[in-house]
């Protein structure tokens, strides 16, 4: 990578918008993809995305944003993919095969792409034939809203090549951010989309009425579940005390800006799971992991009694009364 490399992110959403807000920090220019073509001449004409983070406002001649994905990712060193997992495929089938092999990626997803029930990593990887050493997340934990306000934030940075998780962490540190590197690229990405099975679970038992005891003990038992299970999948030392794990998990199960603990709590308060989606008008990654994890998991028989749970009640459609008495019998 150069000193100042060109730099594209792909997405919409409030985590693109919160990056992109981030990066202007620190390179004269960030390239920007976005599908909605009137979401990119609002921003165009009045520098704040119109359906996100609306109070962040942009420099105009720091940022490059455009309908075009082909040219933005054509010209770019570094992609930055912050689009949700359930529509990343879809997305990203308009480019060529070969369009990510050489390029560096860094996921912001925190999510499985469905079709292939895998995370960004190996789907990057097998899709379109990016190394693994090229291939990195951004993680927690961190809410953009949170970064929209400038209050301060920790991002953690996970690559195979240390070199690049370190460059990567340096262009995202400023006044608000700070950053720690990770060579656990597949742990921090499992844990990434754990997590937000567990906020949905949390969300739940708040919806239904649990107390702060339960959630206490509900999270305990979330962190030792993902500890199991990104070990059995790939089994390195790690520490899941540290913030990318646990510090993520906390996070997302207990904040008002979680979206997947939001989306749980409807469904503990009885609304269907199409009812709380439309409600919401915001992806929960969370619905979509749930199914994938539980699919994965057929294949390494981890003992996850709170992600059955909470397939049980989104997909075989269990009263979440129900699965939650359940569940509090296994839990310790």
């Amino acid at each position: 990578m150069s000193n100042t490399p060109k730099i594209a992110v792909i997405g919409g959403g409030s985590w693109a918008t919160a990056l992109v807000k981030i990066l202007c920090n620190n390179l004269p220019m960030v390239h920007w993809y976005m599908r909605n073509e009137a979401a990119v001449e609002h921003i165009k004409k009045y520098r704040h995305n119109p359906n996100y983070l609306q109070s962040v406002e942009f420099d105009l001649g720091k940022i490059d944003v455009s309908t075009d994905l082909n040219t933005i990712v054509k010209h770019a060193e570094i992609i930055i993919v912050a689009t949700p997992s359930a529509f990343l495929n879809d997305l990203l089938t308009t480019l060529p095969e070969n369009a990510l092999s050489d390029k560096i990626i860094f996921s912001a997803v925190k999510g499985i792409i469905p079709e292939y029930n895998a995370i960004p990593a190996r789907y990057f990887h097998k899709t379109f034939g990016t190394p693994y050493d090229n291939i990195g997340i951004i993680c927690g934990p961190c809410h953009a809203e949170e970064v929209a306000l400038e209050r301060l934030s920790y991002l953690t940075i996970a690559c195979q090549d240390e070199d690049i998780s370190e460059q990567m962490a340096s262009l995202l540190s400023c006044r608000y951010i700070k950053t720690t590197v990770s060579d656990d690229l597949f742990g921090t990405e499992l844990s990434a989309v754990l997590k937000n099975v567990y906020s949905i679970a949390s969300g739940i038992c708040a919806g239904l009425g649990y107390g702060d005891n339960f959630q206490s003990v509900l999270i305990s038992n979330a962190i030792q579940e993902i500890e199991n299970f990104i070990d059995e999948v790939s089994p390195i030392h790690r520490d899941v005390k540290s913030s990318a794990y646990l510090g993520d998990l906390l996070v997302t199960a207990y904040s008002k800006f979680s979206r997947n603990r939001t989306f749980g709590f409807m469904i503990g308060k009885g609304y269907s799971v199409k009812t709380a989606q439309l409600e919401m008008d915001m992806i929960a990654e969370g619905y979509y992991a749930t199914k994938s994890v539980y699919e994965i998991n057929k294949k390494f028989e981890v003992e996850m009694p709170i992600v059955e749970a909470v397939y049980n009640i989104l997909y075989e459609k269990i009263s979440p009364v129900v699965e939650m008495k359940i569940l509090t019998e296994k839990l310790s």
